[in-house]
């Protein structure tokens, strides 16, 4: 996720298929830069497309994968609300 916050400077070293501030980053990129096999980054990808946390979309044979920070910046948002949980189980018993 951290690579696709910056997706110029992170995969500067690959020609972009597509405008990488619309669309993002080639899966095939991010294949290159993990070192993973492409179905694995795929599967992963999808996992978090799923979650709602990136967006695809197809460009010819390439499935390219762009951070959705509108639910990131919600997510934040919500995690910054948990801070404040007691870490007492809702009976009122210590948790764990």
């Amino acid at each position: 996720m951290n690579w696709l916050r910056d997706p110029h400077g992170e995969f500067s070293q690959w020609e972009p298929i597509a405008d990488r501030d619309e669309v993002g980053v080639c899966v095939s990129h991010l294949q290159a830069k993990s070192g993973l096999a492409q179905s694995t980054v795929s599967s992963y990808m999808a996992t978090l497309e799923r979650a709602g946390l990136v967006r695809s979309t197809r460009i010819g044979k390439w499935i390219h994968y762009k951070r959705d920070e509108d639910m990131m910046s919600r997510l934040a948002e919500a995690l910054r609300g948990t801070q404040g949980v007691s870490s007492t189980s809702p009976a009122g018993t210590p948790a764990g």
